[in-house]
């Protein structure tokens, strides 16, 4: 019989993308309100992947990443992603824009063998947490590099954001789970 443990803590991630980089650093001023200083930032590129936003965001769209300083547990997932969907309601309400939804924001967490992200939105390959949020494994780390799924995103199969996640693994590896032989 397997035993139960508590899992190690996680490196939290914060994909925000919009058209207006104004919008990415409001972005991340208001996730380091609530979730502390940021450790690590990819930098910020052209969302040209898929035009599945462009009816309620416009384009074009600009992208980052965010790695946050203070771990999470990975069992708060869905509390981010209501989070988020909260901050994206504020900054809709408080900057008038031509666009339904002037930013988005995808929370996420990374250990050292996945990235996760949260969704509102069901599908075969993802789980059902609590409160109307999925999750979904949307990279997994096999063979020393990050590998991606039938369903990854295309932007999430990029060398340049996949050098980004390999950062924030070493981040997590040296700095939050310092004592954990990997």
């Amino acid at each position: 019989m397997g035993e139960s443990r508590t899992p190690d803590k996680v490196l939290k991630i914060l994909a925000g993308f919009s058209q207006d980089e104004e919008a990415l650093h409001w972005a991340l001023a208001r996730a380091e309100a609530d979730w502390g200083k940021h450790a690590l930032s990819s930098a910020i590129f052209q969302f040209v992947e898929t035009d599945y936003y462009t009816a309620s965001m416009g384009s074009p769209l600009l992208k980052t990443f965010w790695a946050f300083e203070i771990p999470g547990a990975p069992e708060d997932l869905a509390h981010w992603k209501q989070q988020t969907n909260q901050w994206e309601i504020d900054f809709t309400q408080a900057h008038v824009r031509d666009v339904a939804r002037p930013i988005n924001l995808d929370p996420g967490y990374l250990t050292l063998g996945k990235l996760v992200l949260a969704s509102t939105k069901d599908h075969a390959h993802r789980i059902y947490l609590h409160s109307g949020i999925f999750a979904e494994v949307t990279l997994g780390y096999r063979n020393r590099k990050w590998q991606p799924w039938e369903w990854t995103y295309p932007d999430y199969r990029r060398e340049d954001v996949q050098s980004f996640f390999d950062q924030c693994r070493d981040y997590l590896r040296n700095t939050l789970l310092p004592s954990t032989v990997h």
